[in-house]
């Protein structure tokens, strides 16, 4: 089955790591591909502890996309296919049955990875996986594949009085 969670509100990578955390209090073995983030977010730092997730390696420090210069996207477009490379692997070879794709719709927004690479690994994983997907204007191909769609719309936020982000709540 294909989850998605995306729209303008908070809350689409807390609602992913939330069934992550179900799913491995079920058992079930977990991958996480965060792509445009860091490794300083509160979820990383508690589903690390558990010994049915498995993290995927980010960088320590993200530049927003548009911040980016060619070099830096250059590597983040490097590193988000080899994410895609290891999620099909797992998927694959049993060692993952749920697999978070974190800000994935993002990524191929921002043009660091292609739509074609995310189609292929939605549509190689194997019967019975779960795949999950966030991220803002997720790609209608992707629309058209999914079992769940989650909007998350943002009514008011603390950002829009100039609150900036809070550890533990926004990361």
């Amino acid at each position: 089955m294909v989850h998605i969670y995306c729209g303008d509100g908070k809350g689409k990578t807390t609602a992913a790591m939330g069934l992550a955390l179900r799913a491995a209090g079920r058992g079930k073995r977990v991958l996480i591909a965060q792509f445009l983030k860091g490794a300083d977010t509160g979820e990383r730092l508690a589903l690390a502890r558990l010994p049915e997730v498995e993290l995927l390696a980010v960088p320590e420090r993200v530049t927003f996309s548009f911040r980016m210069t060619e070099q830096e996207r250059r590597e983040a477009a490097r590193r988000f296919l080899n994410l895609c490379a290891c999620c099909r692997e797992r998927l694959a070879s049993g060692q993952a049955e749920l697999v978070v794709l974190d800000e994935a719709c993002a990524a191929v927004n921002t043009g660091l990875l292609p739509l074609e690479e995310l189609l292929t690994l939605v549509d190689g994983a194997p019967e019975g996986a779960e795949l999950v997907l966030t991220g803002r204007d997720p790609a209608p191909e992707l629309l058209e594949r999914a079992d769940y769609i989650t909007e998350m719309r943002c009514i008011q936020h603390p950002f829009q009085r100039g609150v900036a982000a809070r550890p533990g709540i926004e990361y």
